[in-house]
């Protein structure tokens, strides 16, 4: 069944005088109920590019919270003194997400954001260079007090979104997916909950068109509790689990709980690893065809499926929620069904005429990934994609 919406409410304290805000970033603590609203807030009408380029950052750090899922809203806090302070002198401009934030089990609230930072700072009189880095903002107070962790150091990464990745091995990664310049995603691995960020990793399995575009990722629990048959090396991909349940897809077989059998002598701890999935335009050309990739191992650049194309057509920005409907449909390991939702652009004919909203399960997506254009392809030959249909509701 179609999503139900409520009217459109304007946030009316969501904004600081003579600023206009932008990039708003979600983020719920679970511990307290709180609902944050992060966005930035822009003198006037001072667009981004003036700011790289001349080095003089008139944007601000805010937040508006809701104690009652968002009923009403507090009056804007400005946390840029405090989250950032004297830094700010050598950043030219910074933004947040956009999208979501997430919080970790130690209840850690993280706020994914990049920055320009300023590397020369004059040149014959004029600002010689600024190089963009994605990074975090985290708080371990729930909210009352904000540090900056430090940028994904090598490669030029921009927008950018998080995950907190559960490894089987009983280890924990936080997973940072950042737009790109260099015509591919990047990912890059914190395992100090976003700190300090290990070098980044060009993903050339998702590609970014001409200067980049947005792209979201939400993690899950993988539906299948399962022991491999053989000892796994730490840090390799999870082929056990993966590839069962991937070869079994593209031999057109179904997904029954509990084949195969596990091996008789178990391992003494299993944790259930944290799948990913990712949203983005799928094209190298342009911003069109919005579509979903999937990764059983994350930290793994060549671990991601080719996508599933959701919407053909002009699509831009997207951001991704994950769901455990209650009740049965559609559930592949026999609890409750795995599901997500999709808020993109896209248009006729620019990306930018409407948002549109797309639900569908875990179940759709490994129906409709084209795992035999990703065998075909391994082996040489052409891509043939499959379509399914998929349920949506378009909000405007």
């Amino acid at each position: 069944s179609l999503c139900q919406w409520e009217d459109m409410r304007v946030l009316e304290t969501a904004t600081l005088q003579h600023h206009r805000s932008m990039n708003p970033c979600p983020l719920y603590d679970e511990f307290t109920g709180t609902l944050f609203l992060f966005f930035i807030t822009v003198l006037g009408r001072t667009p981004e590019a003036y700011q790289i380029v001349t080095g003089q950052n008139v944007t601000r750090l805010c937040c508006v919270t809701s104690t009652d899922q968002g009923l009403s809203w507090s009056k804007a806090r400005d946390l840029t003194q405090q989250a950032i302070g004297g830094a700010i002198k050598d950043w030219a401009t910074f933004a947040l997400g956009p999208g979501h934030g997430i919080q970790l089990r130690s209840g850690r609230l993280l706020v994914p954001a990049y920055s320009y930072h300023i590397d020369c700072k004059e040149c014959f009189g004029q600002l010689c260079k600024t190089t963009p880095h994605s990074f975090t903002f985290y708080s371990d107070d729930h909210g009352r007090g904000w540090r900056f962790g430090e940028f994904i150091p090598n490669l030029q990464t921009g927008e950018c979104q998080l995950v907190s990745v559960d490894e089987e091995d009983g280890s924990n990664v936080l997973y940072c997916n950042a737009r790109s310049p260099l015509g591919f995603r990047v990912q890059a691995l914190s395992t100090d909950d976003g700190a300090v960020f290990h070098g980044g990793q060009l993903v050339q399995r998702l590609v970014e068109p001409p200067h980049g575009c947005h792209g979201s990722v939400i993690g899950f629990p993988a539906p299948f509790v399962y022991v491999p048959d053989t000892p796994q090396a730490p840090g390799m991909p999870l082929r056990g689990l993966a590839c069962r349940l991937l070869s079994r897809q593209a031999h057109g077989g179904s997904l029954v709980q509990g084949e195969p059998a596990a091996p008789p002598n178990p391992a003494p701890f299993f944790q259930a690893p944290t799948w990913v999935l990712y949203s983005h335009p799928t094209s190298s050309m342009a911003r069109v065809n919005m579509g979903v990739h999937l990764s059983t191992f994350p930290r793994d650049v060549e671990s991601w499926t080719e996508p599933w194309v959701i919407y053909e057509g002009p699509s831009a920005y997207s951001d991704l929620a994950y769901m455990e409907l209650p009740y049965e449909e559609a559930s592949i390991s026999g609890g409750p069904a795995i599901a997500f939702a999709c808020l993109y652009e896209n248009g006729m004919q620019s990306p930018y005429e409407q948002i549109s909203f797309s639900m569908f399960t875990l179940y759709d997506v490994l129906h409709n990934i084209p795992l035999r254009a990703t065998m075909a392809q391994r082996d040489g030959g052409l891509p043939r994609r499959r379509k399914r249909g998929r349920r949506s509701c378009i909000i405007s």
